[in-house]
């Protein structure tokens, strides 16, 4: 089962986060640099301010839309600056066990080991970096962090709860153009499914996927299963469940000052901070299939009624198909008359 507060404190994970900052910044020089791709010829470093926007709404995800035990809302974020030979997750391949442990249960340990790990052995990654878990699913989470021309890529995570295996992030986005570091991304996010959990809803009990899958991206139409939480067979594609900005900003000495634990105060969205438009999702009425007819009742000679009936499985949201009739009734010739 899920629940709001299973990993280790924040303030702890933040303590280790910045003791790797530093021990990984060391190598920097020493990277061995590819040569199949474009480098980054920026002369200088580079700081960006990253800001998280959940847009899990009701109205955009009405189906199953989790409300309670616990409510909607999203993990920390973790976050790693790198070269191009290294990835934190990757679709259609294979999660590791760091990100195995995060998607299913927002535990970071692993994954900061296997991030540590990759700095020392092939010197690939640069800086690892936090942000605040949003209280709900809707909210802001901000955090600031510095790329480096030989580390010009980003890669983040973060879980969706509650949820099976569930997570949106970036995989190796590159921050610089040739020698110049792009002044701003945008980019709208969708889910992802790990591929170590086999829950359809959000609020599945644990039952490992043997063997492990690969990591794909969940669609308005896969998994293509009435109960999946995310199935809308009436839509081309998923609205966007998140959105990611980075700015780039001027660079300081300062160490970006972060909230040790997510709070109402700056989480929740208020005025206008966030420009964009929630979407209402219709959402159609889902009914059982029908039960066997039931017994013919008349009188000997005459002809009788027989009736059968189906349930709502999922009420209509936002002007969805309306439920059809729940009972039906047709003529029939009495049985064992005397």
């Amino acid at each position: 089962m899920d629940t709001p507060r299973n990993t280790t404190s924040l303030s702890e994970v933040l303590y280790h986060l910045t003791v790797m900052m530093l021990t990984l910044g060391q190598g920097i020089h020493s990277m061995p640099v590819p040569t199949d791709l474009p480098m980054c010829m920026a002369s200088e470093p580079a700081q960006y301010r990253l800001t998280f926007t959940g847009k899990w709404t009701q109205a955009a995800f009405p189906k199953q839309y989790p409300v309670y035990r616990p409510p909607a809302q999203w993990s920390n974020l973790i976050g790693v600056t790198h070269s191009s030979d290294y990835h934190m997750w990757q679709r259609n391949d294979f999660a590791s066990n760091g990100v195995r442990e995060f998607a299913e249960k927002g535990e970071a340990w692993i994954l900061m080991k296997e991030v540590e790990a990759a700095g020392e052995r092939i010197q690939s990654v640069y800086g690892l970096f936090s942000a605040p878990a949003v209280v709900g699913g809707t909210g802001q989470m901000n955090t600031e962090f510095e790329a480096f021309a030989r580390h010009s890529y980003l890669s983040f995570i973060v879980r969706l709860v509650p949820s099976p295996d569930w997570f949106v992030g970036v995989d190796s986005l590159d921050l610089c153009d040739g020698d110049q570091w792009k002044e701003h991304v945008s980019l709208e996010l969708f889910p992802y499914d790990a591929g170590t959990d086999s829950g359809f809803t959000f609020s599945s009990p644990n039952f490992e996927t043997i063997p492990q899958e690969e990591i794909t991206q969940i669609t308005s139409s896969f998994p293509s299963h009435p109960a999946n939480s995310f199935y809308y067979p009436r839509l081309k594609q998923l609205p966007p469940i998140a959105k990611v900005t980075l700015t780039k900003i001027k660079k300081t000495n300062q160490i970006p000052s972060l909230p040790l634990e997510p709070t109402q105060s700056n989480q929740l969205l208020t005025g206008n901070e966030i420009e964009d438009t929630f979407t209402n999702t219709p959402l159609d009425c889902e009914v059982s299939v029908w039960s066997p007819w039931g017994l013919c009742k008349g009188k000997c000679g005459d002809t009788g009624v027989q009736h059968r009936t189906r349930y709502i499985l999922m009420h209509p949201a936002n002007n969805g198909a309306a439920c059809p009739l729940l009972e039906e009734e047709r003529k029939c010739s009495s049985d064992n008359c005397l």
